[in-house]
């Protein structure tokens, strides 16, 4: 029977979580150069045109496939599979337009809120090739990639009917595998098919609008309170623990960044304050709706020591991920996953005594991040082949801003506000 409170909790939730690709836009726009952050957030802002059509199209029918009419649904089940109902939508609007429904709430309110989830985690990737990435090829990366890995790995993670949460156990309440090791891996790829930005070294990269960056991340933090709490599906007590451990795990988060900092460069910065935060939100997210709020501030304040530490990665290992993509959301998605087989409720070690769960969260992080890479890596390298993934160097050095999209972020004055200076 339809519940009106709990529709309108699916569907508010839904319009945190998109709200936090602007969020990101903003996050990562503060993080460039002044003369790429047009290019970088259109970024953002085409990953949310782009794949909220495609998960219209398509994308639900391939990430929800097993949850409806079984006989409409063709390939590989449990890997890649489509339910052609519900291609364009069809059966969900029909569900939704009943006069009298089974469930709580109607099938579009669900489509919405996972929509928002293939649109952030597109958005993601894109920190790793900033400043040097074409727009056009960006979204046909975007494009191609959601649909052949993004939409899979949801219905392995999120598909209840069918996914790694029912048929084998694994623990991933709100994406830390299909969102943040998904897109982490995934810029790790890219970041290696572009190569190093001009002039790439430590310190070299400097934030121009660190105010942009803290915006950026207090409305992602905001609407990560949708993307966490919203995953319980109503507003319940499993949503009311996601809630707490979204407000506690990142607050953690940021004071083991800004210890890290203050320790290693003398200075705790806004920036860091920013990543701190964002890197406790990461890990929390799989693991928000399963552990106590205690374990939950271990979690947040430890990602942040580690991903502080683990932002250097790229400087060490040679590969240039521009805005720490590998180093916040793949490192803080992998242990926020893997600290689940210790700390999770009842079945961690500490409460089991077992490594049975650490073994299947080790399992599924593996799974996806391999997964997300290597084809990210094939569909990257095709584009940079034929049509090419990199901006000229004259541009990337001038700030592709004006090459790519013909503006600029930061217009002072205009040629035709000078006014004259008459001599006496």
């Amino acid at each position: 029977m339809l519940d009106q409170g709990q529709t309108g909790f699916i569907m508010i939730m839904a319009a945190l979580v998109l709200f936090m690709t602007p969020g990101l836009a903003f996050f990562y726009g503060g993080l460039v150069k002044a003369k790429s952050v047009i290019s970088m957030m259109m970024m953002s802002f085409g990953a949310i045109a782009l794949v909220g059509v495609l998960w219209v199209l398509y994308g639900y029918a391939i990430a929800f496939a097993n949850t409806g009419d079984h006989t409409a649904v063709t390939g590989i089940v449990g890997f890649f599979s489509i339910d052609w109902n519900q291609i364009g939508l069809g059966q969900a609007f029909e569900q939704s337009q009943a006069t009298k429904l089974a469930a709580p709430y109607p099938d579009l309110a669900f489509v919405g809120f996972q929509a928002t989830f293939a649109i952030i985690t597109v958005a993601l990737i894109s920190g790793a090739i900033a400043d040097r990435a074409k727009f056009g090829a960006w979204m046909i990366f975007a494009g191609v990639w959601v649909t052949v890995v993004y939409f899979p790995v949801a219905s392995w993670v999120f598909n209840l009917t069918s996914g790694w949460a029912a048929t084998w156990g694994v623990i991933d309440f709100a994406g830390g595998t299909a969102v943040h090791i998904n897109a982490g891996a995934a810029g790790l790829a890219l970041a290696l098919v572009l190569g190093k930005r001009v002039g790439f070294a430590k310190g070299a990269h400097k934030p121009h609008n660190p105010p942009f960056v803290l915006l950026g991340a207090a409305i992602l933090w905001f609407g990560w309170f949708g993307f966490n709490a919203g995953s319980a599906g109503a507003a319940n007590s499993t949503a009311a623990l996601a809630w707490v451990n979204t407000l506690a795990a990142p607050a953690a988060a940021v004071l083991g960044w800004l210890l890290i900092e203050k320790l290693k460069d003398g200075k705790a910065t806004s920036v860091g304050a920013a990543s701190g935060a964002v890197a406790g939100l990461v890990a929390i997210t799989p693991a928000c709706a399963n552990l106590t709020p205690g374990w939950g501030i271990l979690l947040g304040f430890l990602a942040g020591v580690i991903c502080c530490f683990a932002i250097d990665l790229k400087y060490k290992l040679g590969f240039d991920d521009s805005l720490d993509v590998v180093g916040v959301h793949l490192v803080g998605g992998i242990f926020g996953t893997l600290y689940l087989g210790i700390f999770a409720n009842t079945t961690g070690l500490i409460y089991s005594g077992s490594l049975v769960q650490l073994g299947k969260q080790a399992a599924a992080a593996g799974a996806v991040g391999a997964y997300s890479f290597v084809l990210a890596l094939v569909i990257g390298f095709a584009i940079e082949k034929t049509i090419g993934f990199r901006v000229k160097t004259e541009d990337e050095v001038a700030g592709i801003d004006t090459a790519v999209h013909g503006e600029e972020g930061y217009v002072l004055y205009e040629e035709s506000d000078k006014t004259p200076v008459s001599v006496r």
